[in-house]
């Protein structure tokens, strides 16, 4: 089976590998809803069985919730008038899958549990189980996080990295989130599995010429009319064409093969620093799936909302006020 559990790592965190501020803890649910986690994987494991593009489009959605105003969910929500929100961004929108899932994991919770568990917990839930489905890799989840009210277009533009950066502005966005260079190269992994836009790559890129000559002309075939000026013309194509539903340690193995498809990724290979940390997450696949473990964790750590801040929104999509 494609999907298999290839290796599983049991890291219980405590609260000391995240930010102590964060006032997040592992089984926060435990009094007020002990069902949540198996609740929301049930729903995952379902979504991705159909279709395993959604696992990718989980985690990646927990990346970009995060890397915006902090883990509150504000990427869920829908634009307004006079507002159009976060996931009508270009780099949301049309590419970030898997609202759907969030969705009917939050509908069969309210029905346990109303009024209790935050949309932002859900998706934390939900990258997790993700990993874990495409694999193998465990680790608990810290929660107790509140959801935001606020979603704006713009914010991503100056959040979120593009594929198009180089590693020094690579760098610099995740320091701004409070990430060590380790963990950027780390989390980047996640690359292994999902797909790409062709409009994201195309021959004017720099780094073109030197993909390994096999790919690019798949890439040409995948892609013949690109650059294109029709938007809705957008073909897809896998990150990994090797194992595309499978996250695992690959996407290492095919920086130092000239096989990464985006700018942002290709970028890892250009320090000394960084081509030395693919080459060990290369060769060494459970050491990646470790760090990748405890990076996830401290991702999902930024600028949480908890306590009293924030709301328990009833629909994922919209602010109490409005539902």
């Amino acid at each position: 089976m494609q999907n298999s559990i290839s290796f599983c790592f049991l890291l219980f965190l405590t609260i000391s590998t995240v930010s102590m501020a964060s006032n997040l803890q592992v089984g926060f649910y435990g009094q007020s809803c002990p069902s949540v986690e198996q609740v929301v994987r049930k729903v995952v494991y379902k979504a991705i069985s159909q279709n395993p593009g959604l696992g990718a489009g989980l985690i990646r959605m927990h990346f970009h919730d995060c890397f915006v105003r902090g883990c509150d969910a504000s990427v869920l929500l829908d634009s307004t008038p006079g507002n159009p929100a976060e996931k009508e961004h270009p780099a949301n929108f049309p590419s970030l899958r898997g609202y759907e899932v969030i969705d009917e994991a939050k509908t069969k919770l309210e029905s346990q549990c109303p009024n209790t568990i935050s949309c932002a917990d859900i998706i934390a839930f939900a990258a997790r189980d993700s990993s874990l489905r495409l694999g193998g890799i465990y680790y608990a989840v810290q929660s107790g996080r509140r959801d935001g009210t606020i979603s704006n277009i713009s914010e991503p533009t100056t959040n979120v990295p593009p594929p198009f950066f180089n590693l020094q502005q690579l760098e610099e966005s995740f320091k701004r989130k409070g990430l060590s260079l380790e963990e950027m190269v780390v989390l980047s992994g996640a690359h292994s599995i999902g797909v790409t836009h062709c409009s994201a790559f195309n021959e004017t890129h720099p780094y073109y010429p030197s993909l390994d000559p096999s790919l690019a002309k798949v890439l040409r075939e995948k892609c013949p009319n690109y650059p294109s000026t029709n938007a809705n013309n957008d073909p897809t194509v896998p990150l990994d064409f090797v194992t595309p539903n499978k996250l695992d340690n690959l996407y290492y193995k095919d920086l130092q093969n000239n096989r990464a498809l985006l700018n942002s990724d290709q970028a890892l290979m250009t320090t000394p620093p960084t081509v030395e940390m693919v080459r060990k997450f290369g060769s060494q696949g459970g050491v990646w799936a470790n760090k990748f473990a405890n990076a996830m964790v401290h991702m999902g750590s930024i600028e949480v909302l908890t306590g009293t801040e924030g709301e328990i929104r009833r629909n994922c999509r919209v602010v109490n006020y409005y539902n």
